[in-house]
């Protein structure tokens, strides 16, 4: 019987993290990761957590 294995994510060796605020009918804050395509997280700021909330 074969085991069911998954292989290991390719990870950068140093990832370029950015966050911004989009303008808008709603303020968006976007945090993404520039070194991959397609690896962003969008949410309304106003749900976002502070830095504080943070640490």
């Amino acid at each position: 019987m074969a085991t069911d294995t998954v292989a290991e994510a390719e990870v950068a060796t140093s990832p370029e993290v950015m966050a911004s605020v989009e303008d808008g009918p709603t303020e968006t804050f976007v945090i993404a990761d520039i070194s991959r395509d397609g690896a962003y997280l969008t949410v309304p700021l106003e749900d976002a957590a502070s830095l504080p909330a943070w640490r």
